[in-house]
């Protein structure tokens, strides 16, 4: 018996061993402006993000090794103000696995341009959902909380609410000074930055695109495995939800951010669509993203 109960405990160790954090975030730092900061500032520094993302715990649920969420995360070095000062462009990507195939599916594609921060070499990054400590790790733990959100609604309708709920209490959190002297916080830094990219997902006008974002994904990429007609009727029919709420909230950040992310997708699933559903991607593409306009016209 004595023999039963350790074995028991060895498994229920293994077990918890396995389970893990809910990002798998690859992160490289790009130094090609590099001037006269030491390289291996910037070794560390990748080292430091790296850990911050993957180590950290940003839910309460229990993921497994295999369900953690991709993720890359490219930091561009744009201009070194100080030793310790640096401007960089973040460039975030995520994905999530489609069901009964080997694809992944991409989550968000967005660049965080003129993200300002101060480093020292080997200092850590440090998040509290109530307190803010320095901007690299809220912009960083506020993408986290983007990623989680999106992944989330992709699985169940609204699923990512309080992902997204997170992530603005992290802008909320940036104090007065902070926010004014690291761009992207608040409204008036322009109209593509953080502090729209969360107004957007938690606008009222903007609740249709998460259900139609729901519906993408489990409804119709999901299913695709199975019945890759239905799967492509939803997706085309979520598209149609996406024009509407283009039409409710023009020029909005999200809709900009999900042709960023999903146009080549669109292009390869549809370029065997039915006519009718290929004429309806089209007037919706060419719409909501003109500037590919040639690109979706040339699927017909």
């Amino acid at each position: 018996m004595r023999r039963l109960v350790v074995f028991c405990i060895f498994l229920l160790g293994i077990t918890m061993g396995l389970r893990a954090q809910e990002l798998n975030v690859t992160v490289r730092i790009n130094t090609q402006k590099l001037q006269s900061t030491d390289p291996k500032v910037f070794e560390t520094l990748e080292n430091t993000v790296r850990e911050f993302l993957n180590t950290q715990r940003w839910t309460d649920d229990v993921f497994e090794l295999e369900e953690r969420i991709n993720a890359n995360v490219l930091i561009t070095i744009q201009e070194e103000v100080s030793p310790t000062s640096f401007k960089a462009d973040i460039a975030v990507q995520a994905s999530r696995p489609v069901y009964g195939s080997d694809y992944e599916t991409p989550l968000i594609n967005h660049i965080d341009k003129g993200v300002t921060f101060f480093y020292e070499q080997f200092q850590p990054l440090q998040f509290s959902r109530n307190t803010y400590n320095d901007n690299l790790s809220s912009v960083l733990a506020f993408y986290a909380y983007i990623i989680l959100g999106l992944d989330y609604d992709s699985f169940s309708p609204y699923g990512g609410e309080p992902y997204f709920q997170t992530a603005q209490d992290i802008l909320n959190n940036v104090p007065q000074a902070a926010a004014a002297a690291n761009p992207g916080w608040r409204s008036l830094d322009g109209n593509r930055n953080r502090f729209w990219l969360i107004e957007n997902i938690l606008s009222p006008r903007v609740r249709p695109f998460r259900q139609a974002w729901y519906d993408y994904h489990r409804q119709g990429l999901d299913v695709c495995s199975s019945d890759v007609a239905t799967g492509r009727a939803i997706i085309s029919a979520a598209l149609e939800q996406v024009r509407n709420v283009d039409q409710a909230y023009p020029n909005s950040m999200i809709i900009q951010v999900f042709t960023d992310t999903k146009s080549q997708e669109i292009l390869e699933i549809f370029k065997r669509g039915t006519p009718q559903e290929q004429n309806t991607v089209v007037q919706v593409m060419t719409r909501i993203d003109a500037s590919n306009a040639a690109q979706y016209r040339a699927i017909k």
